[in-house]
């Protein structure tokens, strides 16, 4: 999957008096500033930068200009100290998030001469206070560029704040009512989009029935024999395979024909009546491995959880807790038949899944296991009042216990960093969600900050 890089804007701050008596001082910063543009554009962050700013008409400018093209938040750089009331105004209106580079030129300071380039960090501690006393939200981070790992701590507040501005801007399609009477992962749409700014839409199978193709469509016969490459299709009857891959190209059609990021699917919904063929299970394992965000049973909140943390971090899931193993202290994962293909241990083996829940045909499905590793359980639990607790914990994903007794279908052990009797009752005395998303690699700090942008509760367990 591509990972759209984040995009920020470097706004650095100087005093206007040093350019009426030293006009020359200026340019000697230009080496420090193309260092850490540089530094950034090495992790991967797509840098704009603001002319260097003194007054306040500057700061305003430069603030539009970041607004206008769209950043995922504003980073500041104090090249010498800088009085706050020039900048507070247009710092502490705009809705962009604030990260603060405390930094300097040289890594050491051992002689008067390096006054001048050395000295911005009391601009920081004036605009810090002013931004409190403002009530405006900022992460700061210090230290010297080339001799700490500033710039790494910096980049987990970016992909934080790039995931918060996907997650506002989500379009989550749903297929079918919620699932009637699931009542911990439902918002109402107009919630949704009021409080964070998902907008769904929603559709009867039978609207996306227009997208099928047939059976000896171009595209059908590329996507089966794709599918020979990526599976073991050896146990699968071939008109399930067929029937399978054309209702996913169906839901894939219709995801980018309405430029969605996120989709959920209410098998209940999936009927001989509404004429779409099968519950297309092999399509949203697809779809999560291309990163786009799904959940089950109707679940949008969910699904753009996924889909935005999916932009961001990639190798993203959706999933559920559903049995504890409390003598080995791991938690089995799983679901109906889907899974991040990107994120299984072996080749998934497609099996014809037996289908009772309607009266529609029988379903492919990819069987396979969550791969080994280091990851992190996110959950977005609604809460009283309209508001949001993100949920997350640092986990490993373990090898299958007893692959001889699980048989098929989507498998996964996870082991909490306490014991599952203590991981489960926090979990749920934070409010945690039946519903929820496995995120591969050391991302607790991205996490975080996505959180704390968007103005939740954050609850590590």
């Amino acid at each position: 999957m591509s990972i759209q890089k984040p995009k920020i804007g470097l706004l650095p701050l100087y005093l206007k008096l040093y350019d009426d008596i030293l006009p020359e001082v200026r340019s000697e910063f230009s080496p420090f500033l193309d260092l850490i543009i540089s530094e950034f554009r090495n992790k991967n962050v797509e840098v704009v930068t603001s002319d260097i700013c003194t007054v306040a008409k500057e700061f305003e400018n430069a603030v539009h200009l970041f607004e206008k093209i769209e950043v995922a938040c504003i980073v500041t750089v104090h090249l010498a100290y800088s009085p706050s009331l020039e900048s507070i105004n247009a710092l502490s209106k705009t809705k962009l998030p604030l990260l603060v580079l405390d930094s300097t030129p040289d890594a050491c300071f051992d002689t008067m001469s390096k006054l001048m380039r050395n000295h911005g960090i009391h601009g920081v501690q004036d605009m810090c206070n002013m931004l409190k006393r403002h009530g405006k939200a900022f992460f700061i981070e210090a230290g010297h560029i080339e001799t700490s790992d500033v710039i790494d701590h910096m980049v987990c507040h970016i992909n934080g704040a790039q995931i918060a501005k996907k997650m506002k801007q989500t379009r989550v399609g749903r297929i079918g009512e919620a699932f009637s009477g699931m009542g911990d992962f439902m918002v109402e749409v107009s919630i949704a989009e009021q409080k964070i700014g998902i907008k769904t839409l929603s559709f009867q199978p039978e609207q996306i029935v227009d997208y099928l193709p047939c059976d000896n469509d171009n595209e059908v016969i590329a996507e089966m024999q794709n599918d020979t490459s990526k599976f073991d299709i050896s146990r699968v009857d071939p008109i399930a395979h067929l029937l399978s891959v054309r209702t996913g190209i169906a839901i894939r059609r219709w995801i980018e024909k309405e430029n969605l990021s996120a989709f959920s699917v209410n098998f209940q919904y999936i009927t001989k009546a509404e004429k779409l063929p099968v519950m297309p299970f092999l399509e949203i394992s697809k779809a999560m491995s291309r990163g786009i965000g799904y959940a089950g049973e109707g679940d949008v909140l969910t699904a753009s959880l996924v889909g935005s943390l999916a932009s961001v971090l990639g190798n993203v899931s959706f999933t559920e807790m559903f049995c504890p193993d409390w003598k080995n202290n791991v938690i089995f994962l799983s679901h109906m038949g889907e899974i991040n293909l990107d994120l299984t241990e072996d080749r998934p083996v497609l099996i014809e899944k037996e289908w009772d829940f309607t009266d529609a045909q029988a379903p492919v499905y990819p069987s396979a296991c969550f791969k080994k590793g280091e990851a992190v359980f996110v959950n977005l639990a609604p809460g009283a009042n309209d508001t949001f607790t993100l949920i997350i914990s640092p986990v490993k994903m373990v090898k299958e216990p007893n692959p001889k007794n699980m048989g098929d279908g989507i498998r996964g052990w996870m082991k909490p960093k306490m014991a599952i009797r203590e991981f489960l009752k926090a979990y749920s005395e934070a409010g945690g969600t039946h519903h929820g998303a496995i995120v591969y690699g050391q991302v607790i700090d991205e996490l975080k900050s996505f959180g704390e942008i968007m103005e939740w509760k954050v609850f590590e367990l």
